[in-house]
């Protein structure tokens, strides 16, 4: 019976995670999101996976392992959209230094 509990409260608390992974996986805003929480929370759910896995709880590793993977997703969508990449300069240096023909 315990175990039910345990699956039950991980199949809800997991999929209504999935409509905002939806979300953001789709149009990768993340505006709304904030980077420490975001940070804060996938970092809690892969805790909670090693202590499932120590406990050997299956609902408790497939619901954060789940959730984990999608966290991280959007964990990295936010990181990108806060840090994004930087163009390389490397070759406008080298056109920028060759003589100009005349």
């Amino acid at each position: 019976m315990i175990d039910l509990i345990g699956t039950i409260a991980a199949v809800l608390t997991t999929l209504s995670f999935v409509p905002q992974a939806i979300l953001v996986i789709r149009t990768k805003r993340t505006e709304g999101i904030s980077l420490t929480m975001y940070a804060m929370f996938t970092a809690g759910v892969a805790a909670w996976l090693v202590y499932g896995l120590s406990l050997g709880a299956m609902p408790i590793i497939l619901a954060n392992a789940v959730t984990l993977a999608l966290a991280s997703v959007i964990l990295t969508i936010k990181i990108r959209s806060v840090f994004p990449a930087q163009p390389s300069t490397q070759g406008a240096t080298a056109a920028t230094s060759a003589p100009i023909a005349s």
